[in-house]
């Protein structure tokens, strides 16, 4: 049989057990897996946390350092968000660059945090134009079992909301020195990403594996704890009525919540 009719069958049984309004693994249409977020995962980095979400795995590293601004802000701090897809994690991944899966899940996951504000850039600076704080907040999959959006983006806010920064003094000179205190990274916002995903009919969260393979459609809705709409990312080849956008918004918004609240239980 080939690979072809497989996946054509695969997305039949997928498509006629969502519409009943269950999922292959017994949940509702819009029930998560079951999470798991622990802290303080890696001891050397300043803040970091463990997501599992299922069977899907990631590990997420903040480090905080110093380099250099951009030119068009040479007071303000610089944050970037990196994804790393490791070869165990799939049997269809290996070793090299970062595929184009792993760069959309990077910048989705960091066009959420800087839509939110979620830290004040400018408190960053240390001598303008020259030095300012760097916050790498580095994603890892360990295993992919589907949804990695959610589970990096509910990783990056566990591991930002218990970092602890460094603190720098900064001589008249304009030399740093890294000094051995630390504070608490000071967050303005929580945001979250909720990912909603088209099949036949029916909208599902929390998606698996082969869920996401037979997908229509995919649209994943950042939201902070304010119910604001801070990032929207749609792939996939079937679109999403207007009614369907709306419905997924409120979807976001209540998930969110719930999932904000594991997150900060850790805090």
């Amino acid at each position: 049989m080939s690979n072809n009719i497989v996946s054509r069958l695969k997305r039949k049984k997928i498509v006629d057990v969502v519409a009943t309004g269950k999922r292959m693994d017994g949940r509702e249409l819009l029930q998560y897996r079951d999470w798991e977020i622990k802290t303080n995962f890696i001891a050397k980095s300043e803040g970091s946390a463990e997501v599992k979400l299922g069977k899907t795995h990631v590990v997420v590293g903040v480090k905080i350092g110093i380099g250099h601004p951009f030119e068009d802000t040479p007071d303000a701090g610089v944050m970037m968000v990196n994804a790393e897809y490791t070869p165990v994690a799939h049997p269809t991944w290996e070793p090299g660059p970062p595929p184009k899966d792993a760069i959309e899940l990077a910048r989705v996951v960091d066009r959420g945090l800087r839509a939110a504000e979620i830290i004040d850039m400018d408190k960053l600076g240390l001598v303008s134009g020259v030095k300012v704080q760097m916050i790498f907040v580095d994603l890892y999959v360990l295993n992919y079992d589907g949804n990695l959006i959610d589970a990096c983006s509910a990783g990056a806010l566990a591991a930002l909301t218990t970092a602890e920064a460094p603190k720098f003094k900064v001589s008249k000179k304009g030399e740093i020195e890294k000094t051995d205190k630390t504070e608490k990274l000071k967050l303005r916002a929580h945001p979250l990403a909720v990912t909603v995903c088209k099949i036949g009919d029916s909208l599902i969260v929390d998606p698996t594996y082969d869920e996401e393979e037979v997908k229509d459609g995919r649209i994943t809705i950042t939201v902070d704890e304010n119910g604001n709409l801070n990032a929207i990312q749609k792939r996939g080849p079937v679109g999403f009525t207007l009614d369907e956008i709306k419905k997924c918004i409120n979807i976001a918004s209540e998930k969110a919540a719930e999932i904000r609240a594991l997150v900060l239980a850790g805090e």
